[in-house]
């Protein structure tokens, strides 16, 4: 048992390895928040493309739809490599010259706004028909109505569930360290193979959990408000 705490909760290489893993850490943080800002957008763009009425807008339903199953079921450790090992060996000016740390970045960005799209599509369908055309009876446009009606009633359905990604999001960023961004995890591998000690490993998880609960329980108060919503309408 000894043994197995000296390994895993060593007090000594808490301290030692604390701030390499905390200057990691701050990487990830970043990689999380660029990644969240660029999903939000490119995904409520995807999301409202897919429902374009019309047999003109079915080109463009359908590549949403090919990027949509496409990156959904692709793994993101593929993209990362497929982005961060293919783009440099095809030498294209103002790309393939990029760091890790965006080549992360853009695999998270591309993955996640896959699953968010269809987030932002199940919020927009839930708002009622009637809605759209109260909407369009008033002389808004499709665009308008959908900027003014549809979309902000839409976003404030689907929050919960796009904390739960972005809590899935925050966690994958420990994935990029397979091409070698400088985060946490790649923080405590070199700290585990240097000094055969797990400790590393313990703290780096203590980071993750330390973000993730907070936006794990805001998440259940946002679901509990809006089921008192719900349930007062009912009423």
């Amino acid at each position: 048992m000894h043994r197995f705490f000296e390994a895993f909760f060593s007090p000594h290489a808490f301290r030692q390895v604390f701030p390499d893993v905390w200057n990691g850490f701050q990487t990830n943080i970043r990689m999380m928040v660029i990644a969240e800002l660029l999903v939000l957008a490119f995904a409520l763009a995807l999301a409202v493309i897919r429902g374009l009425p019309g047999r003109g807008a079915w080109p463009l339903r359908a590549l949403a739809v090919v990027y949509t199953d496409t990156f959904r079921g692709t793994p993101l450790i593929l993209v990362a490599y497929m982005l961060a090992l293919g783009l440099p060996g095809i030498g294209i000016h103002g790309i393939s010259n990029r760091s890790p740390f965006v080549y992360g970045v853009a695999a998270l960005t591309f993955v996640y706004t896959a699953y968010v799209a269809e987030v932002y599509r199940a919020g927009i369908e839930s708002v009622h028909g009637s809605q759209r055309m109260a909407a369009r009876s008033l002389g808004l446009s499709y665009g308008q109505a959908l900027r003014y009606v549809i979309v902000p009633q839409a976003v404030r359905r689907v929050i919960p569930p796009l904390l739960n990604d972005f809590i899935g999001l925050q966690k994958d960023t420990a994935l990029v360290n397979v091409i070698g961004v400088t985060e946490i995890t790649l923080q405590a591998q070199n700290f585990s193979n240097k000094y055969f000690n797990f400790t590393a490993y313990v703290v780096a998880a203590l980071f993750f959990v330390f973000l993730t609960i907070p936006l794990a329980r805001f998440t259940d108060h946002l679901i509990a408000e809006r089921e008192l919503r719900e349930r007062a309408l009912g009423q």
